[in-house]
């Protein structure tokens, strides 16, 4: 099942493009640089344990999907970093694709993490997809998925 989510999503959005009227991503680097600024920013606080800056970063309506198919709030998220009940080491995003539809957006790389999850040793190769919604000026992490590749 791990496995399935990232595609099921990406059809999921693939699916919901065809069937509306056909965006056009905004060829605006600024906000390209932006959200993948505010996804490297996001990592460092991971790192850091900063829960203060991490709050920052999801909408309070956040949910995301884990590897395990369990969703998570962003309270969770929260919690499980404060708790180091997950501890983020280090990571290294590979080439980040990020597409602007006016107010959303849609950021997904591979990334090489070193990562433990209750003491265990689970660092790998993933791949992850945030869809990201600028409210009030300032993008926002709404909903997120992620799966092992290695």
């Amino acid at each position: 099942m791990n496995n399935l989510i990232v595609p099921i999503i990406s059809l999921c959005v693939v699916a919901g493009v065809v069937l509306a009227d056909t965006p056009i991503p905004s060829p605006d680097q600024t906000v390209v640089n932006t959200i993948k600024h505010l996804e490297e920013e996001m990592g460092q606080a991971m790192i850091r344990r900063d829960i203060n800056e991490l709050s920052q970063f999801y909408a309070d309506d956040f949910v995301s999907i884990g590897m395990s198919g369990k969703v998570a709030t962003k309270k969770d998220v929260l919690n499980n970093f404060d708790s180091f009940h997950d501890q983020l080491e280090s990571f290294e995003d590979g080439p980040m694709d990020v597409q602007v539809f006016g107010n959303f957006a849609v950021a997904h790389a591979g990334v090489t993490e070193k990562r433990s999850r209750d003491g265990k040793d689970v660092s790998g190769q993933f791949v992850w997809m945030d869809l990201l919604e600028n409210r009030g000026g300032k993008w926002v992490v709404l909903r997120s998925a992620g799966a092992r590749v290695k």
